[in-house]
Parts: structure tokens; sequence; C-alpha cells
């Protein structure tokens, strides 16, 4: 059996219809490289592994028999896989013609570059910022207000968002949402930290790349859809705990001075996770 040179992970929890669409534009337009879809399902209770297994019976589909969190679910689809090359996809993407081939193509042009992420859009094809500096106090400040000056329409801001995803460039991270690397180098990194339990992760990765010497790329030549927060959705409470303890997490490993100060202003506001 050819083994295939990319590999697309895809982890589920309760999002069939997602789920479904995503896998739907993976087959409509394959990518022209030969590859392997697995999908990991974290224990969902909507049906999802069964849909797959019935519509895509070409797929590889892995159960959990627990919620394991997104980084170790992705490690298990990693292991499973075989691809030199792999894409960490989330269901709540909608790939188009040409758009992996073309991720794959900027990455292979960028003997340097480890990783790289695609342009993401919404469904109205509006940009996403979803690239950025290294978490820290002063990154995060920068990063939440030019989001919430963008979601506002703030004409200065808009501008700049649409300039700069709509240039290619080395940056700290890319969004785990549609991340695309070396088997060679997420295995040098040990796969996806699994403290990580939802958020944080892929900074966190790509972060482990570069302090291998290789760098990150963000390229506009690849546009993928983004329908952002479909698994958050379906359980709120459950996801902005895991986004404070991926939060605190990431400050413990990352910058330990700051991580006391964290979780005093958490508790502050009441939202430091047990």
């Amino acid at each position: 059996m050819t083994t295939a040179r990319l590999s697309i992970v895809i982890v589920s929890f309760n999002t069939r219809v997602d789920l479904e669409r995503c896998l739907a534009s993976l087959s409509a337009t394959p990518p022209a490289v030969s590859h392997e879809i697995v999908v990991v399902d974290n224990a969902s209770s909507d049906g999802s592994p069964a849909a797959v297994r019935v519509g895509w019976p070409g797929v590889m589909v892995i159960e959990q028999s627990r919620n394991a969190g997104f980084s170790a679910a992705n490690n298990v689809g990693i292991r499973a896989s075989r691809g030199e090359l792999i894409l960490l996809l989330n269901s709540d993407c909608v790939v188009p013609r040409g758009a992996i081939d073309a991720l794959l193509a900027r990455l292979s042009a960028h003997p340097q570059a480890g990783a790289a992420g695609p342009k993401l859009v919404d469904a109205d094809g509006r940009a996403e910022l979803s690239f950025g500096r290294l978490m820290s106090p002063l990154a995060e400040l920068r990063q939440k207000w030019l989001n919430r000056l963008y979601d506002a329409r703030a004409g200065a801001v808009v501008r700049w968002v649409e300039r700069a995803t709509s240039r290619e460039q080395y940056v700290d991270w890319v969004s785990g949402a549609a991340l695309l690397a070396y088997r060679r180098d997420i295995e040098a990194a040990g796969l996806l930290d699994e403290r990580f339990f939802l958020y944080t992760e892929d900074i966190d990765l790509c972060a482990a790349i570069r302090a291998r010497g290789r760098r990150i790329l963000f390229t506009p030549e690849s546009t993928i859809t983004h329908l952002r927060g479909r698994s958050r959705a379906t359980a709120p409470g459950v996801s902005n705990a895991a986004y404070r303890r991926s939060h605190l997490a990431f400050y413990e490993k990352h910058h330990p001075r700051w991580a006391p100060l964290l979780r005093a202003y958490l508790r502050l506001k009441g939202e430091l996770p047990r």
C-alpha cells in the first residue's frame, strides 16, 4: 500500500454538521498530493463517527472513550497517520479547491519553515487575524484590542488587518484551525503539549518548532474558510474554563514570573479555574 505524503488530522467533538461539511469539501476537491484523512472523535454524542463511516468510508475514524482534549486527540491522530506532512484541520473549516496544494507549495518554497498557516476567512470572506506574536501580557492585550476594534469595524484597524493578512510573512504562530507542518518538526517538538486541553496549544507548538531553529510561515496564497466557535458553542461554560486552564498553563510554561499575577487577576474576576 502506498504511503500518503499528507495526513489530514481532524478532531471532532459534537460538531457532526460541521464535520460533514468539512469532509464534503475535501471530497469534492481533494488535494492533488497523495493523502489520508484521520478523524479523531472525542466521545461525541451526536453520531459523528457513524456518519463519517457511512459517508466517507475511506476516512480513518478513531473513537476516543472520553473527551481527552484537543491536543491529546490530535496526538492520537498524528501517531496513527503516516504522512511526512501533517495538516491539523478544525472540523469547522471548509476547504476550497486548491487551498491545501497552495499551502503545501508555499511551505515547500521556504526550506527554513517548519510549519505554515493559510489565510482564514469567515463565511462572508472576511479575514481572521489568525497569526501573531508569542503570547505575553503585552502581545495578548494587543491581539485582543485589534480583534475587538476589527469586529467593531474600526476603519484604521480594518485596513491594517486587511493589509497584514494579504502579505506573506514569518510570524511567531499561526492558528491551529489549519496548521500544516512537517512530521519531523512536530515530532522534534514532542507533538502537542497535552497540558493544553483546549486553546493555546497551537501557539505552544509553534514556539517549540521555532525553538529548534525553524520558522513559521503565514501565507495568503492559500485561503480556507473557518466557521469559528462551533465546538465552543456546544458547551460554552466548559470551553471558557478550559481556556482559562490553558491560559494559566501557558504562562506557567513560557512566562513563569507572570503566572502568579495572572492567577491573582483571575481570582479577582471570579474566573480562576478549579
